[in-house]
């Protein structure tokens, strides 16, 4: 469980903790919280070592939120090929890859409050969506879509996404 859920109420907290005369260890606790170091942003690697490689981290934890980078319908263990098959398989692919890494990091799709879609043909968009709807239910995350030339791979889609997240002392009690 979080100490302080936001900085706001950090010194309600430091100052309710300080009156009570709580034990040391307790204080201390309290006292690292209310410095904001609970609050450092956390960055997560991937597992696979070709990944490990590139100028990126997987994902950032930052309090409750995290943030993944972008997605493309690489397949896992073919030497970071794209998924054949044209825009949707491209498009299911990149969404099991989204999948996978919240699963990593403790959470879902059910998490995600965000995405950012970048199509390589704005003419995409109503196959991107076909493939969407089935990874995705109401209520939908918040999106913003639009082409963009020239994806890293030659991919024709990319997707980030934010999630929101209990801490991760938290997300063990969290039932799905």
């Amino acid at each position: 469980m979080r100490l302080v859920p936001s900085i706001a109420s950090a010194a309600i907290h430091c100052v309710s903790v300080a009156r009570l005369g709580i034990a040391v260890p307790l204080l201390f606790a309290a006292q690292a919280a209310c410095a904001g170091d609970a609050r450092k942003p956390e960055f997560l690697s991937s597992p696979d070592p070709a990944a490990a490689k590139l100028p990126f981290s997987e994902a950032v934890r930052s309090g409750d939120l995290l943030f993944l980078s972008g997605q493309i319908g690489t397949v896992p263990g073919s030497g970071n090929a794209l998924a054949q098959g044209g825009i949707q398989a491209e498009a299911e692919q990149t969404l099991v890859n989204i999948r996978t890494v919240l699963e990593r990091h403790g959470a879902s799709m059910r998490d995600v409050v965000k995405c950012t879609v970048f199509l390589s043909d704005i003419g995409d968009w109503p196959a991107f969506n076909e493939v969407y709807r089935k990874h995705f239910s109401a209520p939908f995350p918040a999106r913003s879509a639009l082409a963009a030339s020239g994806l890293a791979m030659g991919a024709k889609v990319e997707v980030e996404c934010i999630a929101h997240v209990a801490a991760p002392a938290a997300s063990a009690s969290r039932k799905r």
